[in-house]
């Protein structure tokens, strides 16, 4: 199989640079150890004639050359004289790892499935992702330690680096918005100023600056809310934080709780506690004429939008879809962190809503042509992906989707039934975009769904993609 030996011939090349890396030495490491482990099943699988013949298989392992290709990449950044600099100007000290090793992760099950290995103790220790907890702070406290160390050796003619040095060091103290438990938050807990004039209002709640646990969060509190009682409210509450917990991630907007005050009272006031993003939407950052974005900047938010999608996507819960994505969608927080919101709590959130009859009549923009053509189309992930690469687009071109940037024409819901449904028209991209970034955005805008690459292929292309740009 074509895919064999090029893999073998990355995963050699990793170890060699395992070997020199200057930092997240732990994490390095470990990735070499998974990709080690793969590497025995690849060989098993490249003596077994059979097995070679499964679509099932060839899929895997074309996905695993471009993980092992991602992987490479982002430890041959730790092994320059300059990835100190690197650091400090992308204001990352993650970059990646989690992803490549849960992409690691899918080629070991699908693999070892197949050829029926059994899990030995050994195996499954070097697939443990707890342990990537574990070698993250190891590897933070020693990168805290270079940073500063290389702070104090730099002269005043870098004061602007050292600035940056001092705020990432900070940034690296700073408790992880991951490590809190979605839980009921006591009235107490909570410090903002009510009323204060909201910073958002909807039909029904209005959405307030506030913080928790030495955390900046958006509280939102309801204005016109349902007579849902509260051991219901409770109970639908406890049951959507087992599947929240599954959604983990710094790409996924974080969810602390709900907090309910004057509980003993005949009114009681309910409040939902989030991730407050200083930025605001991904539209918003995009509309704003005074943010200049660059390329790099650019295809950085599209990697960090693709990773919290690819995140939802994989887990347990089966074919878990977002079903509307679009750029209002995504927050965007401290150092243009992008994060993917928009399901989060759904079902606490309406047993706390009055029943509405407001009927919204949605843009068919976002739309795939599968589910232009047909409204009985099974809404899908390759739906989500057709939605995502518009969102790319609107990145790559600041512009709204089907709307004339100069007249602000927009087009009407049966002009992109007909053009984009029928006719497989997809917008043009700048002439300046970058070749790769703009392949990636046009594979996910392909009219037909299997040309469209999954979550995951995705993250690893655009892994590539910006490592290409900064080099």
């Amino acid at each position: 199989m074509d895919f064999i030996d090029p893999i073998l011939s990355i995963a050699s090349a990793i170890y060699d640079l395992v070997e020199n890396v200057k930092a997240n030495k732990k994490r390095c490491r470990r990735v070499a150890e998974r990709v080690k482990a793969l590497e025995g099943l690849v060989n098993a699988v490249k003596n077994r004639k059979t097995v070679l013949k499964s679509d099932v298989v060839g899929t895997a392992l074309s996905d695993l050359k471009i993980t092992l290709t991602s992987a490479r990449d982002l430890i041959e950044r730790y092994t320059q004289a300059s990835w100190v600099q690197r650091v400090i100007k992308s204001g990352s000290h993650m970059d990646g790892f989690s992803t490549v090793n849960e992409r690691l992760n899918d080629a070991f099950q699908v693999l070892s499935g197949t050829l029926q290995v059994e899990h030995s103790d050994g195996l499954h220790q070097v697939f443990e992702m707890k342990q990537d907890l574990m070698d993250g702070r190891d590897d933070e406290e020693e990168l805290k330690r270079l940073l500063l160390e290389h702070m104090e050796a730099m002269s005043r003619e870098f004061e602007e680096l050292k600035v940056n040095v001092n705020s990432l060091v900070h940034t690296l103290n700073k408790p992880s918005a991951t490590n809190e438990i979605i839980r009921m938050i006591k009235p107490e807990e909570l410090k903002y100023d009510y009323p204060p004039k909201p910073f958002m209002v909807t039909s029904n709640s209005e959405v307030y600056k506030g913080e928790y646990n030495g955390f900046s969060v958006a509280i939102k509190r309801f204005i016109d809310q349902a007579d849902t009682s509260l051991s219901k409210i409770h109970s639908i509450f406890d049951k959507e934080v087992e599947t929240m917990r599954r959604f983990e991630s710094p790409n996924i907007l974080r969810m602390f709780g709900i907090c309910v005050k004057n509980k003993e009272g005949p009114n009681p006031e309910y409040l939902i506690i989030m991730e407050y993003c200083e930025k605001g939407s991904l539209r918003e950052v995009l509309d704003n004429k005074n943010c200049n974005l660059s390329w790099i900047r650019m295809a950085r938010m599209c990697l960090e939008a693709a990773q919290g999608l690819y995140r939802l996507h994989q887990t347990e819960v089966k074919s878990k879809v977002h079903g509307c994505i679009n750029s209002s969608k995504f927050l965007v927080a401290e150092g243009y962190r992008v994060k993917l919101g928009g399901f989060e709590l759904a079902k606490t959130e309406t047993s706390l809503k009055k029943g509405r009859n407001d009927k919204e009549i949605r843009s068919l923009c976002y739309s795939s042509p599968q589910m232009l053509n047909s409204i009985d189309y099974l809404y899908s992930k390759e739906c989500d992906i057709y939605s995502f690469g518009i969102v790319m687009w609107e990145i790559a071109t600041r512009q709204y989707p089907f709307e004339d940037p100069v007249s602000k024409f927009k087009w009407t819901n049966k002009e992109i039934l007909q053009r984009v449904g029928k006719e497989k028209y997809i917008e043009p991209l700048p002439e300046d975009c970058p070749k790769a970034l703009g392949d990636l955005i046009n594979a996910c805008r392909a009219y037909e769904s299997f040309h469209r690459p999954s979550a995951g292929v995705l993250v690893d292309k655009l892994r590539i993609v910006v490592a290409q740009l900064e080099e």
